[in-house]
């Protein structure tokens, strides 16, 4: 959540950036006016409270004294129908202050060139060069049948299309790079983590995923806790989402938690299933397994000192680069401009990886810092000498198992059609 002070202090300055990240600028005028307008009637309310605190102190002397208090009951009175009336509206006016600023993401940082799509983002530069083929490489889609690694037509018939079944040589490989990218980040210094795959609305809040991408979560109906409800009564409870990334549930692991300063940074990695609707992407990637429903990630997130975030951001791009050189897979630094910013993040530098099949490299990891904006809505904050601040939050993937595989296949692929083994993941077969 951005914070509030900043839009009111620094209206045009901050427009213009969200502008770039496609807020309507009516959305911010009407957020500005509505923090006016609460602000205005919560200083009236405080001062009717505090007039109403004064007069009952000195309707009690009155009675004490045998004063005639008539006067001062009915101001009493008077002053309690204006303090609930505005007490209303101040609740209100709050409740709506929260929908709109929930609503709004982060603003792009000093770093983040201003650009409006995917075509303004700038390369950084590119780590290993492409192999060159003696064939015209094929796509992973057509490698994967011819080595039945993949099940394409298993997958629908289970649930529906964009779901596949790994068997075989690539079931063991998404196994071995798993291991793999979970050994490789704890020797940079992350911690292990097994998280549950479901949350409830408050820590997709606390994320930034509801309530704006709520079309792109997989809701589960119901309270799993809710088991014994006696017959003919509604369960209670609220709604639980399949997560969409562990970035979700590493993130709030400190939901509403004050953090000593020493024990920052915090580093984390976890292998989870992650689940998308990919409700903005029909038509897109339609073949093979580069958008799926359902498909594995191994995630870095960092909990840093404000100070110390851009250079934990490098860090956890070194740590997902060095993977994909263990696996001599070609990448590039790729860095997002405004407007193909994710809506929690104020930086994010992408690695695309290269794959042959397709002539072109694409995104396998995506690095973010969204500074205090995750903290302040999911009240992460640090204790710093005597006062109470936010931290700072990244999250990266490292890697996107299944485009992992994929890169593995196309870049290693044979004139016959096979697949050869990087070296690196033998000893995890």
């Amino acid at each position: 959540m951005i914070d509030i002070k900043l839009l009111l202090n620094d209206f045009e300055s901050v427009s213009k950036k969200l502008e770039t990240k496609k807020v309507d600028v009516q959305t911010l005028q009407n957020l500005k006016d509505t923090a006016h307008t609460y602000k205005k009637n919560k200083q009236e309310l405080e001062t009717l409270q505090s007039h109403q605190n004064k007069t009952s102190k000195l309707f009690g002397e009155y009675k004490k004294e045998g004063k005639d208090i008539s006067e001062l009951k009915n101001e009493l009175e008077l002053n309690k129908q204006k303090i609930n009336l505005l007490n209303d509206e101040v609740t209100t006016l709050e409740k709506n202050l929260q929908n709109i600023l929930f609503g709004i993401p982060n603003l792009p940082d000093e770093k983040t060139p201003i650009g409006k799509d995917e075509a303004d983002n700038i390369e950084i530069k590119r780590i290993l060069s492409p192999k060159t083929f003696d064939f015209t490489p094929k796509e992973h889609w057509e490698l994967a049948q011819k080595n039945h690694w993949i099940d394409f037509e298993a997958g629908v018939k289970l649930a529906k299309s964009r779901f596949s079944v790994l068997r075989g040589m690539g079931a063991r490989l998404n196994r071995a790079l798993i291991n793999f990218m979970l050994d490789h980040n704890q020797k940079a210094g992350f911690e292990m983590v097994v998280t549950p795959v479901i949350v409830n609305k408050n820590m997709l809040f606390g994320t930034g995923q509801l309530p704006k991408f709520e079309d792109d979560m997989f809701k589960v109906s119901g309270d799993l806790e809710e088991i014994n409800t006696p017959l003919g009564e509604k369960p209670k409870g609220h709604d639980l989402y399949l997560i969409s990334t562990s970035e979700i549930t590493l993130t709030n692991l400190y939901n509403d938690t004050i953090i000593p300063a020493e024990d920052l940074p915090i580093m984390m990695t976890a292998q989870t299933p992650c689940f998308r609707k990919e409700a903005g992407s029909a038509g897109r990637d339609t073949r093979g397994i580069i958008r799926q429903h359902q498909f594995d990630k191994v995630e870095l997130v960092a909990i840093t000192h404000p100070k110390d975030s851009q250079d934990m951001q490098l860090k956890m791009l070194k740590t997902a680069s060095d993977l994909l050189c263990e696996l001599e897979l070609p990448h590039r630094y790729m860095q997002l401009c405004s407007g193909d910013l994710g809506f929690s993040a104020g930086n994010t530098i992408d690695i695309e990886v290269w794959l042959p099949g397709q002539n072109c490299y694409r995104e396998i990891s995506s690095v973010s810092n969204t500074q205090d904006f995750q903290a302040r809505r999911a009240k992460i904050r640090f204790k710093d000498e005597s006062k109470n601040s936010l931290v700072h939050t990244l999250n990266g993937s490292s890697l996107a198992v299944g485009r992992t595989l994929v890169a593995i296949m196309e870049n290693y692929q044979t004139k016959d059609g096979d697949i050869e083994i990087p070296q690196v993941l033998k000893k995890y077969l």
